[in-house]
């Protein structure tokens, strides 16, 4: 069985997930990489209701928001650590991705987004024209 911790340890632990430090943030851990043309970042959300989640796209401001509910007040608890409430956090992507065609896909409590390169921002081959017949220049 779980055993109650000291007051002072509990309102530490709370500080930690309301505010985060620099070693652990308060909620929504990400990862983020380039994978060939396209550019995949992963938000750990575990035990969120996938109907809860939410994610606009303004610009290049990419907006995720999530919600795991309230603990039951009838429950008489001897642990409750995990960060209740809304979750929010904003990605601000470059001109080289398109966000017009970003994907979101939610498994195992892992959002995952991918996000394409644009085509514009694509390395390309640029053909250099010849001309055959050389001009002489009068000086």
């Amino acid at each position: 069985m779980l055993m109650r911790t000291d007051p002072f340890r509990d309102l530490d632990r709370w500080t930690q997930q309301v505010l985060g430090t620099a070693a652990q943030p308060a909620a929504m851990p990400m990862d983020a990489w380039r994978d060939g043309d396209e550019f995949l970042v992963e938000f750990d959300l575990p035990g969120i209701d996938p109907d809860s989640l939410d994610l606009d796209v303004e610009r290049n401001v990419v907006t995720v928001r999530a919600s795991r509910p309230g603990l039951d007040t009838n429950r008489s608890m001897i642990a409750a650590e995990r960060p209740r409430g809304v979750f929010s956090r904003q990605l601000f992507l470059g001109e080289n991705l398109d966000t017009d065609r970003i994907r979101a896909d939610y498994r195992n409590g892992v959002l995952r987004l991918s996000i394409p390169v644009a085509e514009r921002a694509k390395p390309r081959k640029i053909e250099i024209s010849r001309d055959s017949e050389r001009q002489a220049i009068d000086a």
